[in-house]
């Protein structure tokens, strides 16, 4: 058992202490690797010419935090808000065990970060998978952005598909998702079946359905979470579409245009995986068409 650290441990040795913990063990292997990825990058902040992970926690002030969280933000509010929602998991993990009683992390005022509204078009999403299945460099990429918007799926569980979820004979995907792992069953369309059928032909010797194209330690592993974003603005510019998409967007766009085509509540999280309707409120969007629907239920004729 991990020993309990004491009050005037530094910032890294409570770190260790979450890492080594229980609670963090019951997490996803995802979400660990994201977590310990953004704990480093705290841990990293230079704050008053000192990284904040060599600060005795007993002499850290609300002021060092809020200093770091500012730095974060340069990088963006989500980001500067997902650093510090791990460093208040860490921190309270510790009080749990009675190593502090006063709670600084809390103290540190976010920012918002509102909810994001960009949807691909259809037009977008064939630019893209073009331009990006035309380089090989790229393909990989664009099965991962095809995957993720005609399933309606997140990329971080695009990233990591491996072929055992599929059945290409009977064009059917079983997966488990790794956020909440929800079991979701999902159709292959024809056009994404046939792109999958070709890229088994050439990368079914391993596991990954987009693996790296080029390899590394002469394996051939998923993309990290950090390089997706860069290559997808890559494939963007070269395609000459909005800098502003992201891969993120993906999920957002398949989910109003399943709610715009009729799905209702109950339909759409056959989808999505969400074990709560009300979890389906951050997606709902007023569109023309979506009243235009509305309005035709009540089968009033015209006047």
């Amino acid at each position: 058992m991990t020993s309990i650290p004491k009050p005037h441990c530094t910032l890294d040795a409570i770190f260790d202490f979450y890492l080594k913990s229980k609670t963090f063990s019951k997490l996803s292997p995802t979400t660990q690797k994201d977590y310990e990825r953004k704990l480093n990058h705290v841990s990293s902040t230079v704050v008053e010419g000192k990284r904040l992970g060599d600060y005795r926690c007993n002499k850290i002030k609300v002021r060092h935090l809020t200093q770091a969280y500012d730095i974060w933000l340069d990088t963006g509010i989500r980001t500067a808000n997902y650093r510090k929602a791990c460093l208040s998991c860490a921190w309270k993990h510790a009080m749990r065990h009675d190593v502090f009683i006063h709670d600084p992390v809390a103290l540190v005022k976010t920012v918002a970060s509102g909810q994001r509204r960009v949807y691909w078009t259809d037009d977008q999403i064939d630019t893209f998978t073009a331009m990006a299945y035309s380089d090989f460099r790229w393909r990989s990429i664009g099965l991962i952005v095809h995957m993720a918007y005609d399933w309606g799926q997140r990329v971080g569980d695009m990233r990591l598909l491996q072929w055992s979820t599929l059945d290409l004979d009977q064009c059917t995907m079983d997966l488990t998702q790794s956020k909440r792992n929800a079991e979701i069953h999902l159709p292959i369309s024809n056009n994404l079946c046939k792109m999958l059928r070709q890229q088994k032909e050439e990368w079914g010797f391993q596991e990954y359905v987009a693996p790296r194209v080029m390899p590394r330690a002469g394996a051939y592993p998923p993309y990290n979470v950090e390089e997706i974003s860069p290559l997808i603005n890559e494939v963007l510019s070269a395609a000459g579409l909005p800098m502003h998409l992201t891969a993120m967007d993906l999920r957002r766009t398949a989910v109003k245009e399943i709610m715009e085509g009729g799905g209702d509540l109950l339909t759409t999280i056959q989808v999505t995986g969400h074990k709560n309707i009300a979890s389906l409120k951050n997606y709902q969007v007023n569109t023309r068409s979506g009243a235009a629907k509305a309005l035709a239920v009540r089968g009033r004729k015209d006047e």
